[in-house]
């Protein structure tokens, strides 16, 4: 079967295909005689519409095309319109208001920042005193100073100030020209912050100060654990050591409270301890991870942050210059160091006493004595017969009676006998155990410890 090719249309005969050659367009859109049909004349209405709206268009893109070109430039296409073209001269228009933020050192410069930034005196002195008494006059003063356009000038439009919890206030301009004040409650939660390290070769405070744990928390670490290990011989370089602690901070996470330890832990090359705190009626109290007091029967150091100088057993005296029994520890600390006693127990004896300067004599309610030597003060009401709480502070640290520098000079006594205190048994066989229902809160504390920890560890 042989099959043969549809003839092929021809534009310039019947007018009917498209073409992308110009010369076609011309040829068809060729000037016509006047009065002649030419080839709308030969088409149908509906198609002669259809051509009209075309070229309608197509002059109307035309001309917009023609207008755009022609527009003088930073001109644009009208407010709002669709397609407009951003002006490339603008110029941006003026905020309504400006803000001025500066941080004050306490509340009682406020007057003098006001008039600073260009406010009559005045007007400085009725904002101030609207201000003053929603501010703390200890601490630092956050204040934003708000203005407005008025004409060509700026006109004062009002004051935030805050404390450093984030409370504050707010002074506007009433209508009437007087001074209005709103105050502004503080934004304050309680965060949990977990921090660790090693010890240094230097001591425990250089070492929590370098991971971050508050200053004030550092003896608190101490004394939780200080029924497990003496500070100043059983923890060396390189021992690890964890706290967990909650404070409050402000909206923008700013410090805004007194820290309060929750959790503490170290690790020695021979043993670990951790405890939690939980506190009974009202005072601060330490339990292991099963809910078992921390208390032993003795605090194995009776003063924070103090290095030992000398240790029990013979030596050569420094001041009598004779060998002799040294019958207890010396604890070397700067004058005013806080000395606590070692256990729970009634005074025997408070005040001085020949060489050994400011002196307490404890009797313990196992039949224990404890002495604290050359203080250079006592605390407040220890005095013969008080009963002091075990951790209870009982003097600082002084060079009294016959002392060659700031000491501590500590003892222990079972039946009448000088011991070493680094071999007192400290064994908590004593030590009570929560009951039933403190124990169930205290595990809930105990979780919540627990799982801060783990957040924070990732």
């Amino acid at each position: 079967m042989s099959m043969t090719s549809a003839p092929r249309p021809n534009p310039l005969r019947d007018g009917t295909v498209a073409s992308y050659d110009p010369r076609v367009w011309a040829q068809s859109w060729s000037p016509q005689p006047a009065g002649s049909p030419g080839t709308l004349g030969r088409m149908g209405p509906a198609r002669r519409s259809a051509i009209a709206l075309g070229a309608g268009a197509g002059i109307l893109a035309l001309g917009a095309l023609t207008a755009i070109a022609m527009r003088p430039a930073g001109t644009g296409a009208g407010a709002g319109g669709i397609g407009a073209l951003p002006a490339a001269s603008a110029t941006p228009a003026e905020p309504a208001e400006v803000r001025h933020t500066l941080i004050l050192a306490h509340a009682g410069d406020l007057t003098g920042m006001l008039t600073g930034q260009g406010l009559d005196p005045d007007t400085a002195q009725k904002v101030t005193t609207a201000a003053l008494p929603a501010l703390k006059p200890d601490g630092q003063v956050r204040a934003v100073l708000v203005f407005r356009h008025d004409g060509d000038k700026l006109a004062f439009a009002r004051l935030e100030a805050s404390n450093g919890d984030s409370s504050g206030v707010v002074v506007r301009r009433a209508a009437s020209g007087a001074f209005a004040s709103a105050r502004v409650a503080a934004q304050v939660s309680t965060r949990t912050f977990v921090v660790h390290g090693t010890m240094d070769g230097d001591s425990f405070y250089t070492s929590a100060l370098a991971v971050g744990m508050p200053n004030s928390l550092i003896p608190v670490f101490a004394r939780a654990l200080s029924f497990d290990f003496n500070f100043q011989t059983e923890v060396s370089a390189g021992d690890a050591f964890e706290a967990a602690y909650t404070q409050p901070v402000n909206a923008s996470g700013e410090v805004a409270g007194v820290p309060v330890l929750l959790y503490a832990s170290l690790t020695t090359a021979t043993k670990s301890a951790a405890v939690y705190r939980f506190d009974q009626n009202g005072q601060e109290a330490w339990f292991d991870a099963s809910g078992r007091s921390t208390v032993h029967a003795l605090m194995r150091t009776p003063v924070d942050g103090a290095r030992v100088t000398s240790k029990f057993g013979m030596r050569f005296h420094p001041v009598l210059h004779f060998m002799k029994l040294h019958g207890g520890i010396d604890f070397a600390a700067p004058i005013g160091t806080p000395i606590y006693a070692s256990g729970e127990g009634q005074i025997e004896f408070a005040g001085p006493k020949g060489p050994n300067g400011n002196f307490v004599k404890l009797r313990h309610t196992n039949g224990w004595e404890t002495l604290y030597l050359h203080m250079n003060r006592f605390a407040q009401g220890i005095v013969e017969g008080a009963h002091v709480a075990q951790g209870q502070q009982i003097g600082e640290i002084g060079t009294t009676g016959r002392s060659t520098g700031p000491h501590l000079h500590y003892e222990v006594h079972i039946n009448g006998e000088q011991v070493d205190p680094l071999d007192v048994p400290t064994d908590n066989a004593a030590a009570k155990a929560l009951d039933t229902r403190d124990l169930l809160a205290f595990e809930a504390v105990r979780d919540r410890v627990d799982v801060s920890r783990a957040q924070q560890s990732q």
